[in-house]
């Protein structure tokens, strides 16, 4: 090995040919001492070190027997001894040696001594010294700071100022992936060519340049012997010598990659977390199947999926029980909801929302609902596409989109499999794993239950409409002296219609009877109650009784149903031009009379029907032609954010302004009223007299 292969410039080698590099400092550190003794051991030169070793000046050492200056009286024949040898057969001797300094103290210091001769045939002892606590102590030093490097775990490097490898410790080998002999004289680049060495040569100048420390430096990538990501924290210290004289760069790398993978790991634990509880707050918001389905795929993406589609089993969307959904060996699915993470052609390879289809044995979504089980495809191959898509062309649509991987999960619901969720991913680099198909299937499973509740819900919807609709009147014929109109509106919400009902009843005399009640409480059982409510008054109201009689017989009636009941009931009279109006417990009828403003009647408002031994009264009230009388059900006016005076006042503000159709003005209520998501029903009677009965 040259000397210039020694000492790597930057740490100690010459820096060219005809200049010699400054010199290290490790001799500064030493403070070697050297003194000449003449054959008869007198000294003839004296080493400003010496001085400093010894004590002595050149002025008070020079000339004198060194055995006399130095050396104890017990110890001055064998160091005569050793002299001597040394002299006479030019033999080499080192050791330790107690030597006396001018302080009168003793102390251990390290010779070298050999035989000089002169161009005469003379010859001199050339004695180089130096201390032996200081020697030890950088022995020491030293030989530690090499097991260190060499037994640390930590990887640790020396560069010198051209980025070339001086040195590598076991560890940084086995970090790199490279054995010591291929970092060695090597730059950096030459070395770690599969690292961002841009970024690492980058980092290296910098501190060179600065002598500014850059600590715990994160670094991800790939090494020679593991294709695996790979996690790293770099640091990077100038090297300089005592005199300030930069020499290098260290380095050290800690292996950092399972905590790396564990902080993914635990940042995509807390992903999923706040995916599940996102999709607890977002999926089930209404009781509306369709609007479900589009929340659970709304919900996964983009987080989840680039695309994600819902199918259901077509029976359950129309209650078919019986039939489980199979055509044959086929199942027939419902599209309910496709959503994207972005704008892509993927989404047309859905089946189009609202439409039916069949889908065959082969394919991965029947797969999916006959098993009960996921269907995971991490990395999709072109034979795949038909298996996935709906028809060819649906396959070459997703192939140029790009899709890669694919999950099928399936909407379990109270045990029974409802339908599937089906995800894809295509600009998402990453394949679908186990992982997330356990995510899948946690948010599968808790909007199965709500799209299971929906379904049912609307069932009971249904049920509860066509039984209402069916016990509501027919239209109501023309009576003598009256116009009538009127409306029933169902409440948004599922389980809440049932209660609300109007009726127009001829009686004798041409006279007629209006009521409008309010059945307490939703749903079926509210239905059949208003039925059988309005089914008795409608024969109460044959046997021609005063309306607080009629409400005497209808209350005790209520009370065997149990289900309290409010109720308007008016008899017109056209020949008196009067009415007769009794109230149990409901919301006071409003008068319109030509040129005047609307205004609430003032009746005595009764205990609802069904309280039992609470006592009703009627009151008379003239109507005269174009006077109207408005019936309705709280379902018109009642909300649950605004009082109910402060609604009444609405009512009475939609119905000033100048005459309008009956029509129209059942319509304009509605309209300004009510609102989409209200959660009860109206029933709505408007009647306008004509003055006497026409023959």
């Amino acid at each position: 090995m040259s000397a210039t292969d020694a000492f790597p410039a930057g740490l100690g080698g010459p820096e060219s040919a005809d200049a010699a590099a400054p010199p290290g400092g490790l001799l500064d550190v030493l403070s070697v001492a050297a003194v000449v003794l003449d054959a008869t051991g007198r000294i003839t030169l004296w080493s400003p070190q010496a001085e400093e070793l010894f004590g002595y000046s050149a002025e008070e050492a020079l000339g004198r027997y060194a055995a006399q200056l130095l050396v104890d009286e017990r110890n001055r024949e064998q160091i005569l001894k050793l002299f001597a040898e040394v002299m006479a057969v030019g033999q080499n001797w080192a050791g330790v040696f107690p030597i006396r300094h001018k302080d009168g103290s003793t102390r251990l210091v390290e010779f070298r001594n050999m035989r000089l001769q002169d161009a005469h045939h003379g010859f001199y002892a050339l004695g180089i010294a130096t201390d032996q606590a200081t020697l030890r102590r950088l022995e020491t030093e030293l030989s530690l700071s090499m097991r260190l490097v060499s037994q640390s775990p930590i990887g640790l490097g020396i560069l010198d100022t051209d980025l070339r490898y001086v040195t590598v410790n076991p560890a940084l080998e086995r970090i790199n992936g490279i054995p010591a002999d291929q970092h060695i004289g090597r730059h950096v680049r030459e070395a770690l060519p599969f690292l961002d060495v841009d970024t690492i040569e980058s980092s290296m100048l910098a501190v060179l340049e600065s002598g500014v420390p850059l600590l715990d430096q994160f670094a991800t990538g790939r090494t020679p012997s593991d294709p695996d990501e790979h996690a790293w924290s770099v640091s990077y210290y100038r090297l300089e010598d005592p005199a300030g004289r930069v020499l290098g760069l260290a380095t050290s790398v800690v292996d950092i990659t399972e905590r790396h993978r564990a902080a993914i790991a635990a940042a995509q634990a807390r992903e999923r977390l706040t995916l599940i509880a996102d999709a607890t707050v977002r999926i089930g918001t209404t009781l509306d199947l369709d609007q479900t389905a589009r929340e659970l795929a709304d919900v996964c993406v983009p987080e989840l999926a680039d695309v994600a589609a819902v199918d259901v089993l077509d029976s359950i969307t129309d209650d078919r029980r019986g039939n489980s959904g199979f055509e044959r060996d086929r199942l027939v699915f419902r599209a309910l909801a496709v959503a994207a993470a972005y704008h892509t052609e993927a989404t047309r390879a859905a089946d189009p929302t609202g439409e039916v289809a069949a889908y065959d044995p082969d394919r991965l979504v029947t797969e999916c609902v006959r098993t009960g089980r996921p269907v995971l495809v991490p990395r999709v191959r072109p034979e795949d596409l038909p298996r996935i898509a709906r028809d060819r062309t649906a396959a070459e649509l997703l192939a140029r989109c790009g899709l890669h991987s694919y999950l099928a999960v399936p909407l379990i619901a109270r045990g029974a499999v409802v339908g599937a969720l089906d995800l894809k991913r295509a600009r998402n680099p990453v394949p679908f794993t186990e992982d997330d198909a356990v995510l899948a299937c946690e948010l599968a499973a808790r909007a199965a239950v709500c799209i299971d509740n929906a379904r049912w819900y609307q069932t009971q919807r249904r049920a509860a409409l066509t039984l209402q609709r069916d016990l509501l009147p027919p239209p109501p014929p023309r009576r003598p002296g009256l116009d009538v109109a009127y409306r029933y509106q169902p409440a948004a919400g599922t389980s809440e219609v049932g209660g609300d009902w109007f009726d127009v009843i001829p009686l004798s005399g041409d006279r007629t009877a209006l009521v409008v009640g309010d059945v307490m409480g939703s749903g079926i059982n509210a239905a059949a109650t208003m039925g059988q409510m309005r089914t008795a008054t409608r024969a109460l109201a044959g046997l021609g009784l005063d309306p607080a009689d009629l409400f005497g017989h209808l209350d005790h009636i209520a009370d065997g149903l149990g289900r309290s009941t409010t109720c308007v009931y008016v008899v017109h009279d056209p020949q008196r031009a009067q009415c007769r109006i009794s109230n149990a417990g409901h919301l006071p009828p409003v008068l319109m009379r030509p040129g005047q403003p609307p205004q609430l009647l003032d009746l005595p408002t009764g205990a609802p029907l069904g309280v039992g031994g609470v006592p009703f009264e009627t009151t008379v009230l003239d109507l005269a032609p174009g006077d109207q009388l408005v019936l309705y059900t709280d379902g018109l006016v009642e909300t649950r954010d605004t009082s109910i005076d402060t609604r009444l006042g609405a009512l009475l503000d939609v119905l000033s302004g100048p005459p309008r159709p009956l029509e129209t003005t059942c319509d304009v209520l509605l309209r300004v009223l009510r609102h989409p998501e209200d959660h009860d029903d109206v029933a709505l009677l408007i009647a306008r007299s004509t003055g006497t009965a026409e023959d």
